[in-house]
């Protein structure tokens, strides 16, 4: 009898040990499975693959539902596939899309006690409590806002929403004090588009989105060209520099993928991106 308990704890044992070396192996062909995405430049085939590539993971994530490292995934996923492949045709299930993204960057970081008593309250409560993440917390922060502003930014016509995006630039406020040259300056370029897409009134301040820009330029060597897009599509329209959308447009068109290879997709999504601008010029001046 021992000894057939002995067996069975040592099965179990086993069965646990296997589970977590194949969830370990799922989470590598995953990461690099993104990793191969990113140096993508045919959208096609992109767009296919990192579908399946984000079911996969919630499927992987099934069995381990807590695992920051998959729950980071995600949330970069769904934000870059909606910003990439969905709310330039379909705003609606981009919004969605956004959502998820948040959602479970949220989980994350809501595993912190002193950021989850206040996730839901005022902008003033907020904000401090995003001193009690540290350098470490960075991506989490970043993607976690770069769905939730992505959400808000589709949601003009929604209080509830704009009433959350005060949250929002915290967040980025806190990613580009603490590591500004995540994800290619990433904070700064949101920061520049926020205050270069909005009037004066609303918050809106042309000057400090093109110092936002200049720093995400500076950060990332002109090379992560969604960068000119957003200035483009934000500040220039905003001042209604229509020399200056141009100008920003043709450097997009005119710069080979190759200047970024490990992010030849994002750089494929700026030059689509930047045709369709091009299109509404006349709309949008």
């Amino acid at each position: 009898m021992k000894i057939a308990s002995i067996a069975s704890i040592l099965a179990l044992l086993v069965a646990g040990c296997v589970s977590r070396i194949a969830l370990n192996s799922m989470g590598e062909i995953i990461d690099n499975g993104f990793v191969v995405l990113n140096e993508e430049q045919d959208l096609d085939i992109a767009e296919k693959a990192i579908a399946s590539d984000l079911k996969l993971l919630e499927s992987v994530m099934k069995s381990d539902p807590e695992n920051d490292h998959l729950l980071l995934l995600a949330a970069q996923g769904y934000a870059s596939y909606a910003l990439g492949f969905v709310e330039d045709s379909s705003r609606e299930r981009a919004k969605l899309f956004y959502l998820r993204g948040r959602d479970f960057g949220m989980r994350i970081l809501s595993k912190n006690r002193a950021f989850a008593d206040v996730r839901d309250k005022g902008p003033a409560e907020f904000r401090p409590a995003l001193a009690s993440f540290t350098r470490d917390d960075v991506p989490a922060v970043f993607w976690t806002a770069l769905g939730w502003g992505s959400y808000i930014a589709l949601s003009l016509t929604d209080p509830e929403a704009i009433a959350d995006l005060p949250k929002v630039e915290a967040m980025m406020d806190f990613v580009a004090d603490r590591e500004p040259s995540y994800f290619y300056g990433g904070a700064h370029f949101f920061l520049g588009t926020l205050y270069g897409s909005r009037p004066k009134i609303l918050g809106g301040d042309t000057g400090i989105s093109r110092k936002h820009f200049q720093e995400c330029l500076s950060i990332n060597k002109g090379k992560f060209l969604l960068t000119y897009v957003y200035e483009a599509r934000s500040l220039a329209v905003q001042t209604q520099d229509r020399a200056l959308f141009e100008q920003l447009l043709t450097k997009v068109d005119t710069t080979s993928l190759e200047i970024l290879p490990e992010l030849r997709l994002s750089n494929a999504i700026a030059k689509k991106k930047a045709r369709l601008l091009r299109f509404r010029i006349d709309e949008l001046f």
